[in-house]
């Protein structure tokens, strides 16, 4: 593990500023806009345009990183989210925000295309498992930590607008410095979706669920917890716990997973979420710590929805298709991202800021999890015997090539360098 840290420490460091950075931006600026007096609609109409951007720029940043290579192809990314955060402290417009949101999110996938393709390509395949979980990790702990440096000056200033300027704009240092060699992009061939959505219609369905709750709580969160209690200590504590209960129960969530018929573990999971969701429907009569409690149970089942989607979907492809049939994973994730801020903002604005927040959660975990029990008892999806499963990886969606690092994807090699059998077969 040591060597593995000493081998991708620039990568790793600019990997973890940048989550901390883009974190905190992402809080930051919805609490702002409730601070300003923006309404929910507003909010989530505002921050969605970041997700949109995101899957914009999953297409687009991976020829610009072919063309030009990655050390400028990152510096250009730093470059342009370091004055995209600039120009929302220097012009607060709700048009004019919305249009920074957007290209922060093509430029930030970009980012993260960089430095994970650099991790695919120099890592061996004995340990590509390790540098992939080290990164998920890293990831987990940028984000929760960059939620408090939410106690750092006014939320009316632009005191951390600065921060997380500087906090991207450093990010790039590492990488400009390393001594690497420039890996290459694999190139991702083109989905094709009616054969993926039959094949594995629960992955696609858990995907898109995952989208629709992750991106609203992020989005809509602070607004919430603004609304049962302005102390900005107590909402950076909020966001962190969720990023750590996410964190926590992934390692045995993931074993539970492996162990056990993932098409029903799936639909348990999301169910589960969405009964914690309802009990947390008067979330602002209980008390601070109560609430905290609650949340990190709640972060911890909301991000294990995505990955133990993903690995169900893999269980009916070969190694081969990984790259493939993520791309078609993180297209109905990235539809989800997109639409759950602004469904979440309606549920806020009719049903008022506490009981529409847990209602939209409940509402969505109960929806999906219905809907894949269905799947799975109409028999439209297949049954895989559970020591044929793929293993469950950790994992927060950042960009396609993530996928390629997942070990998953690794096809062994027989002795004469031709593909040999799939270390996960598809299933009959």
């Amino acid at each position: 593990m040591t060597s593995i840290l000493r081998s991708f420490i620039a990568l790793y460091t600019a990997m973890f500023l940048i989550t901390m950075a883009l974190g905190l931006l992402a809080t930051f600026l919805s609490l702002r806009l409730t601070v300003e007096g923006y309404s929910p609609q507003v909010t989530g109409m505002i921050l969605t345009s970041y997700y949109v951007g995101s899957v914009i720029g999953t297409f687009y940043c991976s020829h610009l990183i072919k063309s030009v290579g990655h050390i400028r192809s990152f510096a250009a990314f730093t470059a342009i989210t370091g004055a995209m955060v600039m120009l929302h402290g220097y012009y607060i417009s709700p048009l004019a925000w919305g249009v920074f949101r957007f290209i922060t999110g093509v430029v930030s996938i970009g980012l993260f295309m960089v430095i994970e393709s650099w991790l695919n390509e120099c890592s061996e395949t004995n340990t590509r498992g390790r540098v992939f979980s080290v990164y998920m990790v890293l990831f987990y702990l940028g984000s929760g930590l960059g939620q408090q440096f939410l106690n750092i000056g006014e939320i009316k200033d632009s005191s951390l607008f600065f921060i997380i300027g500087f906090l991207t704009l450093i990010g790039s240092v590492p990488i400009a410095l390393t001594h690497s060699i420039h890996p290459q992009i694999q190139t991702v061939q083109p989905v094709k979706l009616n054969t993926i959505i039959k094949e594995a219609p629960m992955g696609m369905v858990g995907c898109l669920a995952a989208g629709l709750l992750t991106s609203s709580f992020y989005t809509m969160g602070p607004v919430f917890f603004h609304s049962i209690s302005p102390d900005v200590s107590r909402l950076s504590l909020f966001m962190t716990v969720t990023v750590v209960g996410g964190l926590l129960l992934q390692w045995p969530l993931g074993a539970i997973s492996d162990r056990f018929d993932r098409s029903i573990v799936i639909p348990v999971v999301t169910l589960l979420f969405g009964i914690l969701s309802g009990l947390m429907l008067p979330a602002g009569q209980f008390s601070i710590p109560v609430l905290m409690i609650g949340t990190t149970l709640f972060g911890g089942l909301m991000s294990c929805i995505y990955p133990a989607a993903v690995a169900r979907a893999h269980d009916l492809f070969e190694s081969k298709d990984i790259v493939n049939v993520s791309s078609a994973l993180l297209l109905f994730y990235g539809i989800g991202a997109i639409l759950g801020p602004l469904v979440s903002s309606g549920f806020i604005a009719v049903f008022g800021n506490s009981h529409g927040f847990y209602l939209f959660f409940s509402s969505i975990g109960i929806l999906a999890g219905v809907g894949l029990l269905f799947l799975r008892q109409t028999e439209l999806t297949r049954v895989i015997p559970v020591e044929d499963q793929v293993d469950f990886m950790i994992m927060k969606r950042s960009s396609q090539v993530a996928m390629q690092m997942d070990p998953r994807s690794e096809i062994e090699t027989g002795p004469q360098g031709d593909p040999s059998e799939p270390k996960d077969k598809a299933r009959p």
